[in-house]
């Protein structure tokens, strides 16, 4: 039976919406105290937030949902989401809570929810929180001095995360000389991630550190770079930065003002960690989105690339389950799991500018490792209905993978956060791959109109 809240990254929808009000948020607090109340003791609960305007709303919901049912609360205020997890295994809490849609606009908010370990939650545990929430839960209530309490730790945990990061590095690293231009997508890192660039001795130019409430993600950030693209180039930078709404991906700019994503940034840490006899298992995790030229890379230098279905989440167990240290997805999500449990979009960044500082060469030949196979990723929107067991549509998907043959890779895949099928493919035909991806896109439109 499929789940009614949780969805690939946690509970997400439309703030104020049926899927993303207060009332659930308040529940789900509820639902997932009672799940993680383990023994008699005060248990503890970790909460953190990105800019949303919504965030005000859901925060005080969460913890009232809490402390009815007698777990302390810990308000993080803004702060990445990899910092949420890190702090929930530093601080012995019983449960971390990220509120935040991540790379999603404003309008949108989510709920994303991690074990005392650190680690997002089993399908198990989903499973048992809903049936929870299907409960009256008035009779799990609290009464008289076991209701919890709430308290705010905003500088403490960011201050916390910002010496947990910087730890990442060799202690003799030094960034100085070098300009970054740090763009935070008006989100969560948006004081932290330029703090720890400056402490460590970078000048810093900022971009996206004016959060209003309402315009996270807009026009900046991981999802939209190009005004660092053009600040880089603008400043002379010799490096830019971009983070996403909760910072748990980042996408790296030459200082030619290019693009690096999360494959080529995947390659680099492989083979930087190979040459230190860091890595481990013997290659990396990524998804069925990466390209094909960061496999043929990995096998030219003997390693392996093990492919799992998008969303992070699965990239990390596949790495907990067979032993590699090192993943990710090419939208950024980088997982260094000697360091955290989950993406972690600046100190992915650190491990970008440790291997820049030694090398001492510009950006633009450090972090281009292989040439990417020509890949096309195009969108379809649909408000209803199956559009993918449309006759029409299976077809041309069929006629499509059978055109690329062994040259090439087709994925078809409906978003797990919006309403949204996605049409990749990739082959060494450029024209081949953009005919393939055309004509299934116009048999969805069809579909779904």
């Amino acid at each position: 039976m499929g789940k009614k809240y949780f969805g690939t990254d946690g509970i997400r929808g439309r703030a104020n919406s049926a899927t993303m009000t207060a009332d659930l948020a308040m529940k789900v607090g509820m639902a997932a105290g009672i799940a993680f109340r383990r023994g008699d003791y005060r248990h503890r609960v970790v909460i953190g937030k990105d800019t949303r305007l919504s965030g005000y709303m859901l925060e005080p919901a969460l913890c009232a949902g809490f402390t009815s049912v007698g777990m302390d609360v810990l308000m993080l205020g803004p702060i990445p989401t990899p910092a949420v997890a890190m702090l929930t295994r530093s601080m012995r809490a019983d449960i971390g809570v990220m509120i935040s849609a991540s790379h999603n606009p404003f309008e949108d908010n989510g709920i994303k929810l991690f074990g005392p370990d650190g680690y997002k939650l089993s399908d198990e545990i989903e499973a048992e929180i809903e049936d929870l929430l299907a409960e009256d839960l008035s009779r799990h209530l609290a009464g008289g001095e076991r209701l919890g309490r709430a308290k705010r730790y905003d500088d403490g945990g960011r201050d916390r995360y910002a010496e947990f990061a910087k730890r990442t590095l060799n202690r003799n690293l030094t960034l100085d000389g070098m300009r970054v231009v740090i763009d935070c997508a008006n989100g969560a890192a948006y004081k932290v991630a330029p703090e720890v660039l400056w402490e460590l001795g970078a000048e810093v130019v900022r971009l996206g550190v004016d959060p209003n409430g309402t315009n996270i993600n807009l026009d900046c950030g991981s999802t939209s770079p190009a005004a660092l693209c053009a600040k880089v180039r603008e400043t002379r930078a010799d490096i830019g930065i971009a983070l996403d709404g909760d910072a748990d991906r980042v996408i790296i700019v030459d200082e030619r003002g290019e693009i690096v994503d999360g494959d080529q940034i995947m390659a680099l840490i492989a083979e930087s960690w190979l040459e230190d006899g860091r890595l481990a298992a013997g290659g990396i995790v990524a998804t069925i989105m990466s390209n094909l030229g960061l496999e043929r890379f990995l096998q030219d230098k003997g390693l392996q690339l093990a492919r799992t279905k998008v969303g992070d989440r699965h990239v990390v167990e596949h790495m907990r389950q067979h032993g590699y240290n090192l993943g990710g997805e090419q939208s950024g999500h980088i997982i260094l799991s000697d360091y955290g449990t989950t993406g972690d979009g600046l100190v992915s960044a650190l491990q970008v500018l440790a291997v820049v500082a030694k090398s001492g060469k510009p950006v633009s030949e450090v972090c281009r490792k292989f040439e990417p196979v020509p890949q096309i990723l195009k969108n379809v929107r649909f408000s209803g209905g199956e559009p993918l067991e449309r006759e029409p549509v299976r077809l041309a998907i069929d006629s499509g993978r059978t055109r690329l043959g062994n040259a090439g890779r087709l994925v078809i895949r409906p978003s797990g956060t919006e309403p949204l099928i996605r049409v990749m493919a990739e082959g060494d035909d450029p024209l081949l791959v953009r005919t393939v991806v055309d004509d299934i896109v116009g048999a969805l439109q069809q579909a779904a109109a």
